[in-house]
């Protein structure tokens, strides 16, 4: 496995930017993976979804940290298939700041997201967690080079703010 390099992550976060759901799997307490797409955001290569008060994947996090997750983008066909998978771990965004930081990036990546929060009134994330995935492992997948490309990429920490503009609290 290499260190992840800066083409490498340019790539990655392109793709990050371009698409806009992941399905992102936690794990069951029997022990089995559970998978779900979810929207999201990003901000480097740390990675936000929200996820419901009391979900099953809250859950699933509150009890075990580590998560998989994949995020693909659209394509004509299997010559062109781009997208990442990672290995990282999940935690609930703390503090109002840094909260309203990542409301702020979705609000910005999904319009739409704006009149739904007006309707909701006061209190627009009310029974929803922001989550922060912050991945150690990717494997970027990008078959314009081969039909199965993959390349994996060890993530430090350093590396999963490369390019940050967000409030975080690391």
């Amino acid at each position: 496995m290499e260190q992840l390099n800066p083409a490498a992550l340019a790539r990655i976060l392109d793709i990050l930017h371009h698409a806009k759901d992941m399905t992102l799997a936690t794990i069951r307490p029997d022990g089995f993976p559970q998978a779900t797409t979810v929207s999201y955001v990003h901000d480097g290569l740390a990675i936000y979804t929200a996820v419901g008060l009391g979900s099953q994947k809250a859950d699933n996090i509150q009890r075990n940290d580590k998560v998989s997750a994949t995020v693909n983008l659209d394509y004509a066909d299997w010559n062109s298939i781009r997208g990442i998978s990672l290995a990282g771990t999940a935690e609930f965004v703390q503090g109002q700041e840094h909260i309203e930081s990542v409301a702020q990036m979705f609000l910005y990546k999904f319009p739409a997201a704006k009149s739904m929060a007006q309707a909701a009134g006061p209190a627009p994330w009310q029974g929803l967690l922001f989550l922060r995935i912050l991945p150690t492992v990717i494997s970027l997948l990008d078959y314009r080079h081969g039909f199965g490309h993959t390349e994996l990429y060890a993530v430090s920490a350093a590396d999963r703010y490369a390019g940050s503009t967000a409030c975080h609290e690391k």
